[in-house]
């Protein structure tokens, strides 16, 4: 089996109500699908959705990476040898995690429908059955971040992110405001995306939410200062996560080697991929760190990549891959069952792909094929 024909499309999925994070605000996501086709006619499906804040990368840079770069070397390239696809990326260009990610989920894809088995069951199997879905509460004042926690509460969640960030003493009021609202066995995670910028800040803020329950920070300080995270932990009783400072297996040992880190969020688009996050995983595992799978506020597609690899590993206890209920549009039908999600046992990623609805929310699109299939189509 050989990949003849890589398709991109550049699409923008329009959001129900604006997504806003310490460092900006979405009305809609820009994300790039991958399209892949084998010569006996198999087709995968991946995603990139870039954010330059985190990985450095831009729609239009992946675009372009994928189109001039990442895509021609793997046609004519067997989708089931992951590790040499992955190779020949790297071997090809340094970093560019998203776009790198599209290819690989789209592979496991193809290599889930050759062989009539979901993606799970290629890289460990199905672990559990189901998962708790954690609701994400984007930046908005006390009152309505609280108001909005409490109708999400009586919806059946119950779990929240909390997204802070902007500034230290508003962030307090934030939370506390959320923790009135809800009863203390609903799990509250607060994810401050860097901005709390350092230790210092940092541990004048733990001080202030003592007594709140709250199950962990995510990434308070910037995401190359591991020694703060390593300095923030060994001072405070509240679980610590790192995120946006880790990516690859070169940071996971940095992680590792300080102690700086309770849990780690591990996301496709920060890594690479299904590959790399399985790695990752396994490294976490043998250091006893809790894993959880995160999002880039990606389609049906790539998140549910991300629980395939959810569901596969015990060390992975939870998963924040909720983008397909914020968009207004879709171009895939993952199924939720509020407050859980059970994955399907259908071959690939068990999803169909809409594809009146991904032409409809294409911006802009562009075919790489095989010289023997342009050859093909021209004859005929």
């Amino acid at each position: 089996m050989k990949i003849k024909q890589v398709d991109l499309f550049a699409i923008e999925l329009p959001l129900n109500n604006p997504f806003v994070v310490s460092y900006g605000g979405y009305n809609r996501i820009q994300s790039i699908i991958v399209k892949i086709t084998t010569d006996n006619g198999i087709v995968g499906y991946g995603e990139a959705v870039p954010d330059m804040y985190v990985t450095g990368e831009t729609v239009e840079s992946t675009y372009n990476i994928l189109a001039h770069t990442l895509a021609p070397i793997i046609i004519d390239e067997n989708p089931l040898n992951i590790e040499r696809i992955h190779d020949l990326m790297d071997e090809t260009i340094f970093g560019v995690s998203t776009a790198k990610a599209a290819i690989d989920i789209a592979c496991y894809d193809v290599a889930g429908k050759s062989a009539g088995l979901p993606v799970y069951m290629l890289i460990g199997g199905r672990y559990r059955e189901s998962m708790p879905i954690t609701h994400v509460l984007s930046i908005d004042t006390p009152a309505n971040m609280a108001d909005e926690a409490a109708q999400c509460v009586e919806a059946g969640y119950r779990s929240f992110k909390l997204k802070v960030g902007t500034e230290p003493l508003e962030d307090v009021k934030k939370i506390k405001a959320v923790r009135e609202r809800v009863a203390e066995d609903i799990a509250i995670r607060v994810d401050v995306n860097q901005g709390w910028k350092n230790s210092a800040t940092t541990l004048q803020v733990l001080d202030k939410l003592a007594g709140l329950s709250i199950d962990w920070i995510e990434q308070p300080v910037t995401a190359i200062d591991i020694d703060a995270m390593a300095e923030i932990k060994s001072k405070s009783t509240i679980p610590m996560m790192i995120d946006e400072g880790l990516h690859s297996s070169v940071e996971m040992r940095q992680i590792i080697s300080k102690r700086a880190a309770d849990k780690v969020n591990i996301k496709l688009m920060k890594c690479g991929g299904i590959y790399p996050a399985v790695k990752l995983a396994h490294m976490a595992e043998m250091a006893g760190i809790e894993c959880q799978i995160g999002s880039m506020v990606e389609s049906s597609i790539g998140s549910a990549a991300g629980f395939h690899v959810a569901f596969s590993k015990k060390i992975i206890t939870s998963a924040e891959l909720t983008g397909p209920l914020k968009f207004e549009k879709d171009v895939g039908n993952l199924q939720y069952d509020i407050p859980i999600i059970k994955l399907n046992e259908q071959p690939g990623l068990g999803i169909d792909v809409n594809e009146d609805i991904l032409q409809e929310l294409t911006v802009y699109s562009k075919s790489i094929a095989s010289k023997n299939l342009c050859r093909h189509l021209s004859i005929s």
